[in-house]
């Protein structure tokens, strides 16, 4: 298999919220500050990480999931990054060993070092105990070293040192300070264009960095491309033209799903449920999710819109809307405050947002099509008297799935598609 060599870092933790997402990003800032080629990736199911990880690197940032897109998917992604990139980065998900697969599965896949993040907050000594553990709980785990994030300062960066075995590799420490925090909300991180001063804060964690081992490249790891060219795709969507909303509202959307539309033969055009009064000449629709409730006075206000958007479904051209783009379609909302609004109207039925997450995991949705992978994550329950044409099927969990209900050429559903799973499945929600 054709093989390439490129400095590579999984970017680890105890656990989230030990700021992963924060070292991440200032690793990828500080060297596309001196001038290399950062490729960024994000384990697991996110959207939020990846948009501050894009304007850290400035380059997309890709999903490099194991179970939704499968080892030959994630292989060529490296392979292809290692050709085009100096440093490859991997931000992962929750803890080292969370998930079926985990963080930790993918790094020993792939022989890609570890370098474990741990909050050094609240202990000192017991930070080598952490860092130890991580390293030896599941061998052989290729690992790079150990970073206290949150330190009060030297001296406690140096008991945090103290505490670390011989043979494994203290990288420093980052002083805790509230101008490298990323601001979060109810389903994660702030979207990155939110974040007013997101620049200060992403160049403040760079420079954060000096003093410790992390400003120097890591050593360079091979990367093999898959056995096979899968990822050549049919074009069943040629000249197809699509129609994918997305502004501050609806902005869950994968790269890789985009790029297997257009290596499908479709055309994308962009368009803003904020803000436009009608929509672009298209043949289908792609409603994504976001955060609609954070928007309902506007998008409840554009009626000129909805409008357009009903005459679409009601022509009976197709359209795919995930999670926040399905409650958008509802007849109204109610946001946690307990104010409602009316929104589209093209489904019967009412949304109702909580304070409390009601679903997070991986499905698999049974479409036309075939299979498709993917997850929901999601603190909104509805109301509808819509009978589900099906029911996804929950990775890890024997508990009924998310409803997936049909309106004519209109699919809807809480879940959140992973095109590269299987792209002829994808194609099926847009083929007139």
């Amino acid at each position: 298999m054709p093989r390439r060599r490129c400095p590579a870092l999984l970017v680890s933790a105890p656990a989230s919220g030990q700021g992963k997402t924060t070292v991440t990003a200032a690793l990828a800032r500080h060297h596309a500050s001196q001038g290399r080629a950062v490729q960024v990736f994000k384990t697991g199911p996110d959207f939020l990480d990846p948009m501050i990880l894009e304007r850290a690197s400035g380059r997309p940032v890709y999903q490099l999931d194991l179970w939704m897109g499968g080892e030959a998917h994630c292989r060529r992604l490296l392979h292809e990054a290692a050709g085009a990139a100096d440093l490859i980065l991997i931000e992962g998900v929750m803890g080292l060993y969370d998930g079926t697969p985990s963080s930790a599965d993918l790094a020993r896949l792939f022989g890609i070092p570890v370098l474990a993040v741990i909050d050094a907050g609240a202990m000192a000594q017991t930070f080598g105990a952490v860092a130890y553990g991580l390293a030896h709980y599941s061998p052989p785990l290729p690992f790079h070293g150990v970073l206290a994030n949150r330190v009060a300062g030297p001296g406690h960066a140096g008991l945090a040192k103290q505490g670390v075995p011989a043979g494994m590799r203290f990288l420093g420490g980052i002083s805790r300070d509230a101008a490298l925090e990323l601001p979060d909300r109810h389903l994660g991180l702030v979207q990155a264009e939110e974040v007013a001063d997101l620049e200060e804060r992403l160049s403040a964690a760079a420079s954060a960095l000096a003093g410790t081992e992390l400003r120097d490249v890591p050593p360079a790891i091979e990367l093999t491309a898959p056995d096979a060219d899968a990822h050549v795709l049919e074009r069943p969507l040629a000249g197809v033209r699509i129609g994918v909303a997305r502004d501050r509202a609806f902005s869950f959307i994968y790269p890789a799903n985009l790029d297997v539309l257009r290596a499908m033969g479709a055309e994308l055009t962009f368009f803003s449920p904020l803000a436009a009064k009608g929509l672009p000449p298209v043949d289908s629709l792609y409603l994504p999710g976001g955060y609609p409730e954070l928007h309902l006075e506007r998008l409840s206000a554009n009626r000129e819109f909805a409008d357009a958007l009903r005459r679409h479904v009601e022509s009976g051209k197709p359209a795919y809307a995930e999670c926040g783009g399905m409650l958008y379609l509802l007849e109204s909302m109610t946001d946690k405050e307990g104010k409602r609004a009316t929104l589209a109207g093209i489904l019967p039925g009412r949304a109702i947002m909580h304070t409390r997450l009601q679903s997070l995991g991986y499905h698999t949705a049974s479409l036309p099509g075939g299979k498709l992978r993917g997850h929901t994550f999601h603190h909104s329950t509805i109301e509808t008297p819509l009978t589900p044409a099906a029911l996804t099927e929950r990775a890890q969990s024997s508990a009924a799935g998310e409803a997936i209900y049909r309106h004519g050429r209109l699919v809807a559903t809480y879940f959140h598609g992973y095109f590269p799973s299987n792209p002829l499945a994808a194609a099926q929600l847009f083929t007139p």
